[in-house]
């Protein structure tokens, strides 16, 4: 089971639905827009826009951008659009730092939650290299518990996998075999921002996360 319960994504989609009609900021609009699509909504619209990124320089011009905003089936107008990425390219090269990006769409966490979230990745990061690997989660994560692994469908590699590709691991983009996924700590915490915003108070939201992960 992902930590991060559906009741609670059902809830904050619900909300964050009620609250669009209310904001006219554009980055707000557009972090409901996210949130509205569940705990994964954020680190969704980061995976759309690495598949444009054709050249991995972490970089968007505005029309990547806009076909970034457009191909997530995110409801932006072209003003908005441009008011966002005037925001974003401080420099005023042409292009934005996508991961910046994400970073600031993240709904706010207190220091409390992104340290609990932090102590989860460490734990989990087993060879300490900065990511998560199949590798890593050996011995970490039981994935014998896994419906799909209890019935034969899959090995306990494939339910590794799965369970990686919550946080995100882009798949070759060319029709190549996919690399095995590698998550960073910016792609944990792009998720349990969307996790953590559906749960009111840090008690509970760090409770949940030791329970989790045993921390």
């Amino acid at each position: 089971q992902m930590p991060g319960t559906a009741r609670h994504d059902r809830e904050m989609a619900i909300e964050a639905r009620r609250n669009l009609s209310k904001t006219t900021d554009p980055l707000e609009r557009l972090r409901l827009q996210c949130l509205a699509r569940g705990s994964a909504g954020i680190k969704g619209l980061g995976r759309v826009f690495r598949v444009i990124d054709d050249d991995n320089s972490r970089t968007l011009d505005f029309n990547e951008f806009l076909r970034g905003l457009r191909d997530y089936a995110v409801l932006i107008n072209r003003d908005e659009a441009q008011e966002l990425f005037r925001k974003f390219d401080k420099d005023g090269s042409g292009t934005i730092d996508f991961d910046e990006f994400l970073v600031t769409l993240r709904p706010p966490m207190s220091n409390a939650r992104k340290e609990v979230i932090l102590q989860a990745f460490r734990k989990l990061d087993k060879t300490g290299d900065g990511f998560i690997t199949i590798e890593d989660l050996r011995g970490t994560y039981n994935a014998k518990y896994h419906p799909k692994y209890q019935n034969g469908d899959w090995t306990e590699d494939q339910v590794f996998r799965a369970f990686l590709d919550n946080f995100d691991s882009p798949c070759e983009k060319d029709g190549k075999a996919s690399k095995a996924p590698n998550v960073t700590t910016e792609e944990f915490m792009n998720y349990y921002a969307g996790v953590s915003a559906s749960i009111d108070t840090d008690i509970y939201f760090i409770l949940m996360m030791k329970n989790a992960w045993k921390l």
